[in-house]
Parts: structure tokens; sequence; C-alpha cells
């Protein structure tokens, strides 16, 4: 089983559309991850059925126990985070103050479950979002919801890249494909670890060339074998010149071009994959880039 990673130094480059592009392309011989857990759109393309959902867990999150509370205020004195609150009403005709924590401020770090003088502070693992297992028309995919304002999305994205490496073997499946996350940040990174091959997904302007180059030099960190894929490259020639020079320059193989077309709109409007939408030009361009990266595996 191979593992090949989609990704892009910024968002809105594409990445997704090609990635269900690629899917369309393998003949049900693969198993799709969408581990871009904070913004996670491969679903609308690919309309997924789900078979199973779990509840992911990470980290801990503070909860008074009000019948144990005595209203000392020790952990509103303790909490740097300024995430425990004295209520207005006492309640219950209590004759101490009343504290409540707000779980949005709450980092989870368990100062005032510690030093609670009536042991009154619950710690509970938080439920930071969900996961799923799914079919699709292309085969098999593994995808998450983070919750709002949760945390740990690299965490969630290892999950997700594990499951999907199970399916795989289980089904004894020739590729994993993973949508990544953009950016190079910890989700980025959770996605790339280990994997047999990296497509950089770039568009030809003054930020995709910053950032290309940044998300190139993280897969060489990484030790990744990498790939550069400029989608809407005829915008701007001149950049994506310039993209091409900096592969060759990088000693980074150069995966294709992808020309600019209301297919990739009109496509996603309709739930369906490129390819599916229409046999063209573009279409063309997107299967060369898969035969790039069959050839590179």
């Amino acid at each position: 089983m191979k593992e090949i990673v989609v990704i892009s130094g910024k968002g809105g480059t594409g990445k997704t559309s090609i990635t269900a592009s690629f899917a369309s392309f393998t003949s049900k011989k693969a198993v799709l991850a969408d581990c871009d857990v904070d913004a996670a759109d491969l679903h609308l393309i690919l309309k997924p059925d789900i078979k199973n959902r779990y509840d992911f867990k990470s980290g801990h999150i503070a909860q008074i126990n009000a019948d144990k509370c005595t209203g000392c205020g020790k952990c509103m004195e303790l909490c740097r985070y300024e995430a425990v609150h004295e209520d207005d009403s006492r309640g219950n005709n209590n004759s101490h103050p009343v504290f409540s924590i707000d779980h949005i401020s709450c980092e989870g770090c368990g100062v005032c479950v510690h030093f609670c003088p009536e042991s009154a502070i619950d710690f509970p693992e938080e439920i930071c979002g969900e996961w799923f297992n799914s079919q699709t028309r292309f085969g098999p995919m593994v995808h998450a919801k983070l919750g709002i304002a949760a945390e740990n999305s690299g965490k969630l994205v290892t999950l997700v890249r594990n499951e999907g490496k199970k399916i795989a073997q289980n089904q004894n499946l020739e590729y994993l494909i993973i949508d990544g996350s953009p950016g190079i940040g910890c989700p980025v990174i959770a996605s790339l670890t280990a994997a047999d091959l990296a497509l950089i997904v770039t568009e030809p302007t003054v930020s995709g060339i910053h950032d290309t180059k940044r998300i190139a030099g993280l897969t060489k960190r990484l030790n990744i074998k990498a790939l550069i894929c400029v989608n809407k490259w005829d915008i701007n020639p001149e950049a994506s010149d310039a993209i091409r020079e900096f592969s060759e320059s990088a000693q980074i193989p150069f995966a294709g071009l992808v020309r600019y077309d209301k297919v990739f709109t009109n496509a996603q409007r309709q739930e369906l994959s490129i390819p599916e939408f229409d046999d063209g030009p573009v279409t063309d361009d997107i299967r060369k880039v898969w035969e790039s990266v069959l050839k590179n595996l």
C-alpha cells in the first residue's frame, strides 16, 4: 500500500478537487482520508455514506461539582486563563459563593483540580469532535470534524490516517490518498510523516511561490519525496515559470500544469469530481499529474 498526501502551502489552490479527481482514477483501489480536519470539505464532492461515527476525545476539561464546592475561591485565584467565574446567584440557598468554569477559556491544565482543598473539581476527558468510517462511490473514506474552538487537530489527523491504513491493509487496497491540511503547521506535519510521496499543489501568485518554498522545505526536513504541480498556471505564466525553476533548483520533480477553467467550480456545484463532470482538457491535465505521481512512487 502506497500513501500519497496532497498538500498545499496555502488554502484555495484546488488541492481537494485534485484529490477527488485522483480518487476517480483509482478504480476503487484506494482509501480516501480527509486530514484537513479543521475545515474538511472532501465530503462535499464524494458524498460519503457514513457507516460508523465515533467521538474524538482528547485532553481534559475542568468541571466544578456544586455538591462538594465550599466556595473558597482557590480555583479562581489560581487559574491563569481566567476561566473560573463567580456566579451572581448563589442558588440552593447556599451561604457561600458559587463558581463555574467557562469551557471555552479552560485550557485543561489541571491546576485547579490538583489544588482544590475539597476535591470538588471533576476532570473528565473532553469530546473534541467526531470521526467517521464511510463508503463513497470510489471506495472507503475516513474523515473527521473537529469541534468549535477545539484543539489537538494533529492528534485527530493521526487517528484518521491510521484508520485509513488499517482499511487499506484489511481490504488489500493499493493506495491511501490523503487530502492534507494547508500550511506548514502541526496538522500538516501529522499528515506527512512517513508518507511515501507528497504532491504540492500551488498556484502562480506571489504568495503561492512563497508558500511553495515553505512547504517544500518541510517535506525535505521530514525526508518525504515531493512533487510540485501548478494549478491555474495560465493566469500568470511568468509566476508558473518561476515555480518550475524553483522546482528544478530544489531538485523536486515537476508533476505538471493544470489550466484555469470554471469546470472546477461547476463540478463542485454538482458534487462531482472533475473527471466525472467533464472529460475534457482539465481532466487530461490532472490525469498527467496522476501519472507523474504513480511514476515517482
